[in-house]
């Protein structure tokens, strides 16, 4: 059978309830890879994005949202068919996207001057609203409880935090260097307690108190060892950060080392690496924390990672220069 003919079995079978998909973007491309975390194999594909950014599912299931920076548009996939159904128009060029808890919006980060972000009715689909921010937006996330969505901007190096319910900046943080991916520590009530924030030319993160708007920390990965020439496609040393469900790790890629790295949670103490595909643009995480797959731009290809004994189980095939990817679950 071909390649073409097992697709299209696997796409004609029914899910499973709670099944989980890996949507992996491939910048250089017009296609976004469907891996399933049980075999690691790739089992459909969206095609048709060119230069496809960042991605999002519905909570239930239904449907995939994919930021087109050919089109400078929100396409709306069918989680079913994989076929995109809407492309919405963007107020500029877009970079990465989040999706509110209950599903009812996606956010958009407008990747130009002034800076924007777009906001989607998925209901309607179509833009409601663009909510403006300092500086050009590299990525939007929504915080663990729902409760705010946070932008941040290399250009102008700002941290912006808007209100979910309002759909208005509430706070901001200029910081020393440009803003780059994020991933967020939650309180025992499930409120924001820390951001991690991942800075221009550095090769680690910054730390930010979520309640005091400040910087409380800053840790730097460990440098090379002897003899390993460093590896680094780009203008950042370290990209792309995840935090397991349970709360317990932190998951940390270095561009620069190749590698990807374990801190404790809430003492942020170094517990290991892993070598991984030349370098590692993003990670995402399988819901039960296990597992780690990592998006590595300059190898074409994904590593997954056990995350208890923090080896590279496996490395998949995807498209041209994979760079985010999401952990999308089925009901």
């Amino acid at each position: 059978m071909n390649r073409i003919s097992y697709l299209a079995v696997l796409l004609a079978l029914p899910l499973a309830a709670g099944t989980v998909r890996i949507l992996q973007t491939n910048s250089a491309g017009d296609n976004v890879s469907v891996i399933d975390p049980v075999t690691n194999k790739i089992v459909g594909e969206i095609r048709g994005i060119e230069v496809n950014h960042g991605a999002a599912a519905a909570p239930d299931g239904s449907r995939y949202y994919i930021s087109n920076e050919g089109n400078s548009s929100l396409d709306i996939v069918d989680a079913k068919t994989l076929k995109v159904t809407k492309s919405v128009p963007l107020t500029g060029h877009p970079n990465n996207i989040s999706i509110s808890k209950d599903g009812r919006r996606v956010y958009v980060g407008i990747a130009v001057a002034p800076g924007a972000v777009d906001v989607i009715d998925t209901t309607s689909q179509e833009r409601v609203k663009s909510i403006p921010v300092k500086g050009s937006v590299h990525n939007t996330y929504v915080t663990p409880d729902g409760k705010f969505v946070v932008s941040g901007s290399i250009q102008s190096k700002t941290i912006t935090v808007i209100d979910q319910k309002t759909e208005q900046p509430v706070w901001s943080l200029e910081m020393d260097l440009g803003i780059r991916p994020m991933a967020f520590a939650a309180n025992p009530d499930g409120s924001t307690k820390w951001i991690f924030v991942q800075l221009s030319a550095l090769n680690g993160f910054a730390v930010v108190d979520f309640a005091t708007h400040k910087e409380v920390n800053r840790i730097k990965l460990p440098a090379l060892p002897p003899g390993k020439a460093p590896f680094m496609v780009g203008g950042n040393e370290s990209h792309g950060m995840a935090v397991t469900a349970d709360g317990k790790t932190l998951v940390v890629n270095s561009r620069l080392n190749s590698s990807i790295y374990f801190y404790s949670l809430p003492d942020l103490k170094l517990t290991g690496s892993t070598e991984v595909g030349k370098s590692p643009d993003w990670v995402t995480l399988t819901p039960d924390g296990k597992t780690a797959y990592v998006a590595c731009a300059a190898s074409n290809l994904v590593s997954v990672v056990d995350i208890k004994s923090m080896k590279e189980v496996t490395r998949i095939p995807v498209g041209e220069v994979p760079k985010r990817n999401v952990t999308a679950v089925i009901p």
